[in-house]
């Protein structure tokens, strides 16, 4: 071959290969090639925690069951790290991309414009949108998603001050320990439980900890330097539960702080059954996942009759685009928490009851 046409060559296949690099510095939308020609049906969690790996369960479950594979879909379980930015910028990206069909957040910050506005980015686009266990501000953002699907948490917070006012009686101080004081599904637990504990207690303070575990320990040991009367701590989010524990354990604090709590981490299982929780309220992550994938891929097909399952009267307003999962109140055997203080949808359980619970479905948190 001559030189010349050898250099011709050699050109001509350089300018191929940068055609399909595409340009320094940009990213090619995700396109049908990118999961074996599978459109996207994507789960996002606010952060990462072993209440998520239940939820991710339920979902893979769904996913199966449902046969996503076969219907050409494929699920994207993906875990936000308890920030806005995290959550932004992933619905940045997935407005960038044309293989996602529909889309389930967990908002970590509810007020947050930002978030909002990429959320209806993702609905103008034709993307399926609804918000799982944490919603959106209803009063700013409803439009943001279709519906919630999750824990109603008002109640659940109501719940389990029911549960601590039975356990303590009159004169009970307490304080919340969270992530966030500001995340929907906090101040709805908070504000739940003040109303359940009505006039028999004191609340005391609302401590953030940014999902910082080493935070959330000091917070307790502060709330207890703080307030010589402090006699019960209140653990909102799943990890904070075990933080509050080991603190009432180190001080020798067992006999005279009541622990109540949101979640049933395995480290919060095993302290009930060790008599260091006096009562839970148990969401249900497993199906609160199961759930999200039915929605959305219903949504997705459209599907009006499941999607009337979920929501029969369907309207943006009141509770007509809200879809309240599974909760349960869990306490040690022999607790003076009885089932007739709670709502009847509430599901009472002891605490070998709900370790049977689990065990059926290989669960070892909820």
């Amino acid at each position: 071959m001559d030189p010349l046409r050898r250099s011709f060559l050699f050109m001509f296949s350089g300018l191929l290969t940068l055609s399909f690099m595409g340009c320094p510095g940009e990213t090619p939308e995700a396109g049908p090639g990118a999961n074996g020609g599978k459109k996207r049906i994507v789960l996002l969690t606010n952060g990462p925690d072993p209440f998520w790996d239940t939820c991710e369960a339920g979902a893979v479950t769904a996913e199966k069951e449902l046969d996503l594979e076969g219907q050409g879909y494929v699920l994207s379980f993906e875990r936000g790290d308890f920030t806005d930015k995290a959550q932004l910028d992933k619905l940045k990206q997935y407005n960038l991309k044309s293989d996602i069909v529909a889309v389930g957040i967990s908002v970590y910050n509810p007020e947050s414009a930002a978030i909002a506005r990429e959320m209806k980015k993702l609905r103008d686009k034709g993307v399926k949108v609804i918000c799982f266990d944490g919603d959106i501000d209803r009063e700013q953002f409803r439009d943001a998603r279709f519906a919630y699907l999750g824990t109603d948490n008002i109640v659940g917070g109501r719940e389990l001050g029911r549960a601590a006012k039975a356990i303590h009686g009159e004169g009970a101080k307490y304080s919340f320990f969270v992530g966030s004081t500001s995340s929907a599904n906090a101040v709805a637990r908070m504000d739940g439980f003040v109303e359940g504990m009505g006039k028999s207690g004191e609340e005391m303070e609302r401590l953030a900890d940014g999902a910082d575990k080493k935070k959330a320990r000091e917070n307790v040991e502060g709330a207890l330097d703080r307030n010589a009367d402090l006699n019960m701590l209140v653990g909102i989010w799943a990890y904070n539960t075990p933080q509050i524990v080991q603190v009432v354990k180190d001080r020798n604090l067992t006999d005279k702080v009541d622990v109540a709590c949101f979640d049933a981490a395995e480290a919060s299982i095993k302290a009930m059954g060790e008599g260091d929780v006096d009562v839970m309220v148990v969401q249900n992550p497993y199906q609160i996942g199961y759930e999200s994938v039915k929605l959305l891929l219903a949504m997705v097909e459209g599907d009006q009759l499941t999607i009337d399952e979920y929501y029969p009267d369907y309207a943006q307003e009141g509770e007509n685009d809200l879809f309240k999962t599974e909760l349960r109140v869990v306490v040690p055997d022999g607790s003076p928490v009885k089932k007739e203080i709670f709502a009847k949808e509430t599901v009472f359980m002891t605490y070998e009851e709900f370790k049977a619970w689990l065990e059926d479905r290989s669960l070892v948190s909820s």
